[in-house]
């Protein structure tokens, strides 16, 4: 029973959904054949770009890569999208959601919340979805599933950080990529040859994707859910969770974060990622004091301080 169906067994809000659907005056779409310029929603013709074939029956398998430390709201926003994707006709759910690790121990994704993955990389259904959410650097094992599962896969998202997990692989070598704002400079320095796009919602290379920090992940699967059944039956599936954010269908909507924030002396920020710096934790560099958000980023700024200053 997914989310929407399980919020139905309630009579009164049953009631609450049906009147506010009848209000909005929106419905499913019934969806065209796809051509050569995109599938068109049959609703308001408008075209899909980059679209995707989903199955004549069954499910979409979609994998949520996790491991220690993996963010929530990175991987559990994508997975309520897809969870409430509901389309006429279909007797299946649109897409069959389970989580992926190295092992089958338990995982503690941040906050703490404990984890028994569905799957290891070994016994995994072969995805064509896969979300990879900020967590620990990926082992070569771990890298070595990714490049294999992606070869066949439709989508390979990452979320937030989850960029680097997905840049480690090298599938993102010479191609366009966003991550967590204040995560830029860090991508950018480790992964040269990585094109990172800043203030970006998501960024789409052929059948690889990254987006933004955090609640980004559910603009990105909107998207996904966009390509592969239309423009209508994503704007009712964000209808259906009340999300109101419009980034899925505006992926420069990020551009707040493009440019990196000015600091005072009275209000420093870390070199390293732009964000509001604790002055007890500093580094002298030729002179000039820089102050860190943490230790993490004071030592990064200390192997190599020229990539984060101006000389």
């Amino acid at each position: 029973m997914n989310r929407r169906q399980l919020l139905k067994h309630s009579a009164t809000l049953a009631t609450v959904v049906a009147g506010s659907a009848a209000l909005s005056g929106r419905h499913f779409a019934v969806f065209g054949a796809a051509n050569a310029a995109g599938r068109r929603d049959a609703n308001d013709g408008a075209a899909v770009a980059n679209p995707l074939t989903p199955p004549t029956h069954g499910s979409i398998p979609a994998a949520f890569l996790i491991s220690e430390g993996a963010v929530m709201i990175d991987f559990t926003g994508p997975w309520e999208v897809f969870q409430d994707v509901s389309i006429p006709g279909r007797s299946d759910p649109a897409f069959r959601l389970y989580t992926v690790a190295e092992t089958a121990q338990p995982i503690h994704a941040s906050g703490g919340m404990k984890i028994t993955p569905d799957y290891t990389i070994a016994n995994a259904p072969a995805p064509k979805v896969i979300v990879i959410p900020a967590q620990r650097a990926a082992s070569d094992k771990v890298k070595g599933w990714i490049r294999n599962a992606t070869k066949t896969a439709d989508v390979t998202m990452s979320v937030c950080n989850g960029v680097f997990v997905l840049a480690s692989t090298g599938l993102l070598a010479g191609k366009p990529a966003t991550a967590y704002h204040g995560s830029y400079v860090q991508l950018q320095q480790a992964y040269p040859d990585i094109e990172v796009k800043r203030g970006m919602r998501f960024v789409e290379a052929g059948n690889l994707a990254s987006s933004g920090g955090l609640s980004s992940g559910i603009d990105l699967a909107l998207r996904v859910v966009e390509r592969y059944f239309g423009h209508e039956a994503a704007q009712e599936t964000a209808f259906s969770m009340e999300y109101q954010g419009q980034g899925w269908m505006h992926p420069e909507s990020n551009a707040v974060y493009a440019s990196l924030p000015v600091g005072t002396p009275e209000h420093p920020l870390c070199p390293v990622c732009g964000m509001a710096a604790d002055q007890s934790i500093q580094s002298v560099y030729k002179g000039k004091t820089y102050y860190f958000c943490g230790n993490d980023d004071k030592r990064t700024f200390d192997k190599s301080p020229e990539q984060f200053t101006k000389s």
